[in-house]
């Protein structure tokens, strides 16, 4: 039988990448960073799938487990609501 559930609300940290900040995503990430590809613009990252790689414009998510990985930003706009600066 096919069950439902809904994801629980959790609060992520998260950075875009421009394709012109690479040495604030390597802050972010730490040792999941990999290599910055200037030509392709693509940031190479480690994830707990693997290596993924991060195009302009991508989010850089970082996980409930403290792991990091990309996101389209389609797919992160139909997932999370911003967080209001306070």
């Amino acid at each position: 039988m096919i069950k439902q559930a809904t994801k629980k609300p959790v609060t992520i940290n998260y950075l875009e990448w421009t394709g012109k900040n690479a040495g604030e995503v390597e802050e972010f990430v730490g040792d999941s960073y990999q290599s910055w590809l200037p030509s392709t613009e693509q940031i190479e990252l480690t994830t707990l799938e693997g290596t993924h790689f991060a195009s302009k414009g991508d989010l850089i998510i970082q996980g409930v487990n403290g792991e990091f990985y990309p996101c389209k930003p389609d797919i992160f706009a139909k997932t999370y609501d911003l967080v209001q600066e306070s």
